[in-house]
């Protein structure tokens, strides 16, 4: 009986470490609606409301594939540390708004 009940108590602090485990660990999901309202704010002006860009300005296609290869963290920094000569640092965005940003930039994919 006594075994019985250990396996018990050893079965239900498995579980519970792997909830919890899985629960705080589970990323948030980002907004793309929300990384849409910040690239008109921030982005469209010169990579263009449908994120194609702008030939005029040589800047880059959001939906190209050179871009959309890139990772979620390569993405984010550029966001955040900027492109020189030419794409600004967005230092004063949160960590949220990037990944939002990035999921939006995702979705633009051709």
């Amino acid at each position: 009986m006594k075994t019985k009940m250990n396996q018990l108590r050893t079965v239900t602090l498995v579980v519970a470490i792997f909830t919890g485990t899985c629960l705080l660990s589970a990323p948030a999901k980002a907004d793309t609606a929300a990384g849409e309202a910040t690239f008109k704010a921030k982005c469209a002006g010169c990579h263009g409301a449908d994120g194609k860009g702008k030939e005029a300005m040589k800047t880059t296609d959001m939906a190209a594939a050179d871009v959309q290869k890139l990772s979620d963290a390569d993405l984010s920094k550029i966001i955040s540390e900027g492109k020189p000569p030419r794409m600004p640092a967005y230092k004063t965005l949160t960590p949220e708004q990037v990944k939002d940003l990035v999921s939006y930039i995702r979705s633009l994919k051709k």
